[in-house]
């Protein structure tokens, strides 16, 4: 039997390297994708039209699983944040799922998952991080959109929305959040993990755990849905 491949864009950071470990444990064969490249990564500039064609003449079998995972940087509120910054964000975003699907649309097998990594900042928008918030909202609606695009080939498109989670970039989150709030590292992290019910943030593995349960054959009936990591704090409906 042919093996399967698996693409993950952010391949190198705390989620991709969780990401792609439990894809190879699944059984497939991952690709990395980064802007540092590394042993089985490309290293490649998501903003790169270009380069970002070259994905698929590297895999050498057909495709069950394309993950987007890169995230831009943090880049304050709303009042001082750039036009630049969250055009460069949503570019990452939206345009770099954009990219990395078509690079690989020809390998992609009946059964294939798309999934995004969003995150809860798309629909719970806090005021140090406009640029995550705006370009999570808007690659959600991507992936809607894919998913009915997609659909009647057999191939489906999903949203996965941790909240906090572990790693480098949340401590640069909470940071903002400090800095915004006028309180201490210590005291906006307290704050941010009391919104939590579960008491404690999201971590890699949780993340990677949700993205391989979406390569069950029952999930094709998510497609076009947000399955959501935030341990809670997320008190809307829907």
């Amino acid at each position: 039997m042919t093996q399967q491949w698996a693409v993950v864009a952010g391949a190198t950071g705390a989620l991709g390297s969780a990401i792609t470990q439990a894809l190879a444990d699944a059984g497939l064969r991952v690709l990395g994708v980064a802007s540092q490249g590394g042993p089985d990564c490309l290293e490649i500039d998501l903003r790169d039209d270009v380069a970002m064609q070259t994905v698929g003449e590297r895999i050498g079998g057909p495709v069950r699983a394309v993950v987007h995972v890169a995230g831009p940087p943090l880049a304050g509120g709303v009042a001082d944040v750039t036009t630049d910054s969250v055009l460069a964000a949503v570019d990452v975003k939206v345009n770099g799922l954009l990219r990395l699907v078509r690079a690989v649309d020809r390998l992609l097998v009946p059964g294939a998952r798309i999934v995004a990594v969003t995150g809860h900042l798309g629909y719970d928008p806090v005021p140090a991080s406009v640029t995550a918030g705006v370009a999570n909202a808007a690659l959600a609606a991507l992936v809607r959109q894919l998913a009915r695009a997609y659909g009647p080939r057999g191939i489906t498109c999903h949203s996965v929305a941790p909240g906090p989670v572990e790693s480098p970039r949340v401590d640069q989150l909470i940071e903002h959040l400090a800095d915004a709030g006028g309180i201490t590292v210590d005291g906006a992290r307290a704050v941010l993990l009391e919104e939590a019910t579960v008491n404690r943030f999201a971590t890699p593995d949780d993340v990677a755990w949700a993205v391989a349960l979406l390569l069950d054959e029952a999930a094709a009936m998510m497609n076009g849905s947000t399955l959501f990591l935030d341990g809670g704090r997320r008190t809307a409906i829907p």
